[in-house]
């Protein structure tokens, strides 16, 4: 009997990130595909030369090639289809994925070197489109779209009836070395967000609850520090949810390494006590949470069919943040509907004042399928045709605006978000009569003429020093020490920028100071940096041995001078 090859591969945006797709169509092709298919997975990144990818691809002989496609993959993809079509062309190409999900018929029409398009789940439609390819089967099959003759034939998105197999094999583990790792307990959302595919993928469908915790304590063990849940609404079943975040408290440090961090993304507004208790007693460190707001305007979230209780949003993100074991991070869309800068800047300052360890500022997508793209007439705006399809206008935003409101990202992004300059945006939230989407705005705005893309750490705490003494009168002393014990809290380094740099003998007198002191003598092997704050009569100094899990940061010890 003759032997199918077939290769299933997926363009990862960075090296960091694994990629689950391809393994959970190798683990269909074993469980529902013939057994003379042979299944291999290749990944690349979009940031490796892509014949690098069309070699790994080609060493596994493939006689079909499944490719995996995203927002930031699909240009990549059709190169690579391209590149690999001309070394074979008899190579058989079907594309998978959210990209061609929901646009099959267009993209049959357009690239004619691809043979078929699976929609929606891939597990058992691409096992059996294997096993029609090897054995000379029709194409009758559930969420398989491809040409017959001058006709395209479209099928409907496929919804699996049953719980997926596995994707954990051993070939899995070999080729993860230490990447993030992406976990899936569920498929399906019970939410229909009009921006948003997952609605589309079927209700929400949990899978065994036994086989989630299985599977965490495999990645958890497989060298990875990071495991992502996609779950979409992690906590859309209360009670498993809960069992889930017990049975971590109960296992990390034991069956799951300390070091370990599990991320989940929740809907903050339908927590319980029982699920925010299960939290509050998380070992620091364990877990991390992304709470996806896009707005806290009622009237946008109620048009977006994203319905949100705000004030019990707000007040479970507080409770979240106050345990102090989480790290917390949220997220706001730019461009919805209702949404002018008024309002964007609303939203901002309220999610700023819940002080999130991250508050995500990101730009409205409109995505093959989601009922934003697909309803014009409701949701009438200018998008970018190129992926990732981002707006360019609407009724309540200018191109401008947006224009603008990306220089503001940027400056929350590196202020904010990066987590270096915690001190210092406190101290100067305290002084200036702004609030803190001014600030950022304005200072994105003056960081776009003066700010390269890639500035070295030290040159753009220069670069904010300035600013804020001279523009905006902030007193010099006390901004500068601020940044100071920001960069000893973050940077392990020890390099202070060259503005922020005061007398040299003061520094060895301190540490003369802290030497004679058995309290304070350096950890042997632990490096040590030491300041002296010049707005107080203070030594501070820090021993860079272990950063917080929640904050990043090594402790600041103060000692007056």
């Amino acid at each position: 009997m003759k032997k199918l090859r077939a290769s299933m591969v997926c363009i990862n945006s960075k090296y960091i990130h694994s990629s689950l797709a391809p393994w959970c169509l190798l683990a269909g092709i074993k469980k529902y595909g013939d057994k003379n298919i042979i299944g291999t997975v290749v990944e690349g990144t979009i940031n490796e030369d892509i014949s690098q990818i069309v070699q790994r691809v080609s060493d596994t002989a493939p006689d079909v090639v499944g490719l995996s496609c995203y927002i930031w993959n699909i240009k990549r993809v059709h190169k690579l289809v391209a590149m690999l079509k001309q070394l074979n062309p008899k190579l058989i190409v079907i594309l998978g994925g959210p990209e061609v999900s929901y646009n099959a018929r267009e993209t049959l029409e357009n690239y004619t070197n691809v043979d078929f398009i699976i929609s929606g789940e891939g597990e058992l439609p691409m096992a059996l489109t294997l096993n029609s390819i090897l054995n000379s089967g029709d194409y009758d099959i559930d969420g398989l779209c491809y040409r017959e003759n001058s006709e395209i034939i479209v099928s409907e998105p496929f919804v699996s009836k049953e719980e997926p197999p596995t994707p954990y094999c051993q070939e899995y583990f070999d080729s993860l070395k230490g990447r993030i790792a992406y976990l899936e307990t569920s498929r399906g959302c019970p939410y229909s967000c009009a921006f948003c595919l997952s609605g589309r993928c079927g209700n929400a469908r949990f899978f065994d609850v036994q086989r989630a915790k299985d599977e965490i304590i495999m990645l958890a063990n497989s060298g990875t520090k990071t495991i992502k849940l996609v779950d979409r609404t992690f906590n859309a079943n209360k009670k498993r949810a809960t069992e889930i975040v017990q049975f971590i408290a109960e296992s990390y440090g034991k069956a799951i390494p300390k070091g370990v961090c599990i991320h989940f993304e929740i809907a903050g507004d339908i927590l319980d006590e029982r699920l925010l208790d299960s939290f509050k007693r998380l070992p620091v460190g364990a877990v991390q949470l992304e709470i996806g707001m896009q707005s806290f305007n009622e009237k946008t979230l109620e048009y977006i069919n994203r319905k949100t209780n705000t004030e019990v949003l707000k007040k479970n993100i507080k409770t979240l943040i106050s345990f102090g074991n989480m790290h917390i991070h949220i997220d706001l869309i730019a461009g919805l509907p209702f949404e002018d800068i008024s309002s964007i800047k609303n939203s901002f300052n309220i999610g700023f004042e819940l002080k999130p360890h991250m508050l995500q500022f990101g730009f409205l997508k409109l995505l093959y399928g989601a009922d934003m793209r697909e309803n014009t007439e409701k949701y009438p705006c200018e998008y970018s045709q190129e992926p990732p399809y981002e707006i360019i206008s609407n009724q309540w935003l200018t191109s401008q605006e947006l224009k603008n409101l990306h220089y503001f990202e940027d400056a929350l992004d590196r202020l904010y978000n990066s987590g270096r300059f915690k001190r210092t945006l406190n101290y100067i939230l305290s002084t200036v009569n702004l609030k803190a989407f001014d600030v950022f705005y304005d200072f994105g705005m003056y960081s776009k003429n003066n700010v390269r893309k890639n500035i070295p750490l030290s040159d753009y705490i220069e670069k904010v020093y300035g600013y804020f003494s001279e523009v905006l009168n902030i007193n010099r002393d006390i901004l500068r020490d601020m940044l100071v014990c920001d960069r000893l809290a973050i940077d392990s380094s020890g390099i202070i920028p060259k503005a922020l740099q005061r007398d040299n003998y003061k520094i060895k007198a301190a540490r003369k100071l802290l030497n004679s002191n058995a309290s304070t003598m350096p950890k042997e092997n632990i490096r040590r940096t030491i300041e002296v704050l010049v707005s107080q009569n203070k030594i501070i100094y820090t021993d860079y041995d272990e950063k917080n899990p929640v904050t990043g940061e090594y402790i600041i010890n103060f000692i007056d001078n």
